[in-house]
């Protein structure tokens, strides 16, 4: 992958991202009162109370982090969090005009409040996980977040959580304390569907596959020939035997797994599997290291920056 067509498939995560985000804050959160946290819940807040569109707000509100990220983090990270903003703002404010402030659900029904914070959850979840992918973010207290983190001893996680908790415990005495209990079902599934979309979108399933067998040259042969795999050949030791034994170790996808017991059991019905998940390959086959790379480069530059 060029980095170009990279740059290319980061605007696609920000964009697709950004509106997935608005689609969960403007059709579910913002409807059933649901402040979960981050600049959106202060935005959620703000209509509920001085009528304030939730896009306007969550654009005003971000600014002055976003000046503040630039400030610390650099011109690139910030180019990237603005566009994050500006869309997620520009989403959500079409999303009002378009369907109104009231949602998709009747709230008459108090089944609505708990699919809403389903619903709003899985739906910012993935936006939000989409532009993380891309190295940037939604602007907002995720920025104000990633400051605490780099000056304290606390993660970016745990900082995010802290303001989250903040907003959450606010929203319990302007709306209700049951309201701020179903922002702490949103914040959860959010959460957990952002570490799905960042840590698995987008890699290939595969397995990590040792094979220890007397027969292992005629395996080798087969896994080039036949599944187009390379591998490496580890040498230990049997712990009862104490003789020398090489060990095959091989990386495939799922597909491929039984093509590779067969070749296996085709050369020693006695030999010695053991199958892994791979959580993510890199390489020839897999997804390039170049794109990884790419991605993680803004990462690994800010780590740089904390070292003394």
């Amino acid at each position: 992958m060029t980095k170009r067509h990279y740059h290319m498939l980061e605007l696609f995560y920000i964009t697709t991202g950004s509106f997935l985000t608005a689609l969960g804050i403007a059709l579910f959160s913002s409807p059933a009162k649901i402040a979960s946290g981050g600049v959106s819940g202060i935005a959620i807040i703000l209509y509920h109370t001085i009528k304030l569109d939730t896009g306007l707000s969550i654009f005003i509100l971000s600014v002055p982090l976003f000046l503040l990220g630039v400030a610390i983090f650099g011109k690139q990270y910030g180019i990237k969090s603005l566009a994050g903003t500006i869309l997620l703002s520009l989403f959500t404010s079409l999303i009002n005009a378009w369907a109104g402030y009231d949602g998709v659900l009747d709230y008459s029904n108090p089944l609505s409040i708990l699919l809403s914070a389903i619903s709003g959850g899985v739906l910012m979840g993935l936006g939000v996980g989409l532009v993380l992918r891309s190295g940037a973010n939604t602007g907002g207290t995720d920025i104000l977040a990633q400051i605490v983190a780099r000056f304290t001893p606390l993660s970016t996680g745990t900082s995010l959580f802290l303001v989250d908790a903040f907003i959450i415990a606010a929203s319990a005495f302007i709306f209700s304390l049951e309201m701020a209990l179903y922002a702490t079902i949103t914040v959860y599934i959010v959460g957990l569907t952002i570490d799905k979309v960042v840590l698995s979108f987008g890699t290939r399933s595969a397995k990590t596959v040792f094979i220890i067998s007397d027969k292992h040259k005629e395996i080798e042969q087969e896994i080039l020939k036949e599944l187009g795999h390379g591998g490496t050949i580890l040498y230990g030791s049997g712990m009862y035997t104490g003789f020398d034994r090489p060990v095959i170790m091989t990386v495939v996808s799922n597909n491929k797994l039984g093509a590779l017991t067969n070749i296996v059991h085709r050369h020693d019905k006695y030999a010695f599997m053991i199958v892994q998940e791979a959580y993510k390959v890199l390489g020839e086959g897999f997804t390039p290291i170049e794109e990884a790379a790419w991605a993680g480069l803004s990462d690994v530059t800010q780590k740089q920056k904390k070292q003394p």
